[in-house]
């Protein structure tokens, strides 16, 4: 039997955060199955770290985009990096972007308006988008339901926290919809009933490392050769063996990154 493989959709390696152990992190995730994994960039610098690291390892795909959180400190000069990164051919989706109406730290205003320009950037160079969606996913489905009427766009809601009919809608409009550690938390029987409902076709597995970690890791660091654990209490709730749910995500994820050719 073929060893089992997986896509860890959404993590964030920059040195910021894995701080002179990336090698030994990515080293673990093979050794766990995690043959593929795309790293996030919230700023332009852990952007273009992750655009270096992708260039560098095997199996390493790159999103870059200024996070919703940052948007107030963030100079016309630093979006103009983002924008030069995303038209250079070298990333495979625009963001993190999209939302946060629970942690207020940014002025909806920019949030807006951020989403907005990642948005176009996104339909400009036809790159999916990773979205960032917290206490605002009525705003950003109406966001994003406009801008599809007006050219194909297609991305992730990553760490998906939503209702099942929110993921309904967000897969009609074309998106796939990502589940993180949370999944897995004995508090999250409601987010598990969700994940039921997710066409197979459309689920992604993902850690954002260094947070959230699945149970039973909880408390520890979280790196990308955790999201088995997801996979499998994914699996396990929706009734598919863990071949065919991790057969199933790492072929979404390879479809949304364009990522067949690794």
């Amino acid at each position: 039997m073929a060893p089992i493989e997986y896509f860890d959709s959404h993590c964030h390696l920059d040195p910021m955060r894995f701080d002179g152990d990336t090698k030994d992190v990515l080293q673990r995730a093979r050794a766990a199955g995690v043959s593929r994994l795309t790293v996030i960039g919230t700023r332009a610098a852990d952007s273009e770290a992750a655009v270096q690291l992708s260039e560098n390892e095997e199996g390493v795909f790159c999103a870059v985009g200024i996070h919703p959180n940052d948007v107030d400190d963030v100079e016309e000069a630093e979006w103009g990096r983002i924008q030069k990164l995303a038209e250079s051919g070298k990333v495979s989706a625009v963001g993190e972007t999209g939302l946060d109406w629970f942690r207020a730290v940014a002025s909806k205003e920019n949030q807006q308006l951020f989403f907005d320009r990642h948005i176009a950037l996104a339909q400009a160079t036809e790159l999916p988008l990773v979205i960032h969606t917290r206490d605002s996913i009525r705003d950003v489905l109406d966001t994003l339901a406009k801008a599809t009427q007006k050219k194909r766009l297609t991305g992730v809601l990553h760490a998906f926290t939503g209702t099942a009919e929110e993921a309904k809608e967000a897969v009609e409009l074309g998106f796939f919809i990502g589940f993180a550690g949370m999944v897995t938390f004995r508090s999250a029987a409601a987010l598990r009933e969700v994940a039921k409902t997710v066409p197979l076709d459309r689920l992604l597995v993902e850690t954002d490392s260094p947070f959230l970690s699945p149970e039973p890791l909880r408390g520890r660091r979280n790196e990308p050769s955790h999201v088995i654990h997801t996979a499998r209490c994914l699996a396990n709730i929706r009734g598919e063996t863990i071949e065919n749910l991790a057969a199933a995500t790492t072929k979404n994820a390879c479809l949304l990154f364009q990522a067949d050719g690794q």
